[in-house]
């Protein structure tokens, strides 16, 4: 039973991060966007928490790269000189 909420919680993180590849693809969203890199942000994470279960080192590493991507995106955001306010 706890594998099934594993394997849940890894799917729904598999299909934020592969949902914002295909968002962007399709232009709905912008790579430098907040939607983009919090989907990235968001289903990484339920990627690794997915992993405590059923853990691969390859799968890990890419995760904690893919997290360090989304934060800086999410930083570079917030810090962009079109968001400050005149």
């Amino acid at each position: 039973m706890i594998s099934i909420l594993f394997d849940i919680i890894g799917m729904t993180g598999t299909f934020l991060v592969v949902g914002a590849f295909f968002l962007l693809q399709l232009g709905k969203v912008k790579p430098t966007g907040i939607a983009y890199n919090l989907m990235n942000l968001s289903g990484a994470i339920l990627l690794l928490i997915s992993l405590c279960y059923n853990f691969n080192l390859a799968s890990f590493v890419i995760e904690l790269f893919w997290i360090a991507a989304s934060l800086i995106g999410i930083y570079k955001y917030y810090t962009s000189p079109e968001k400050a306010v005149n």
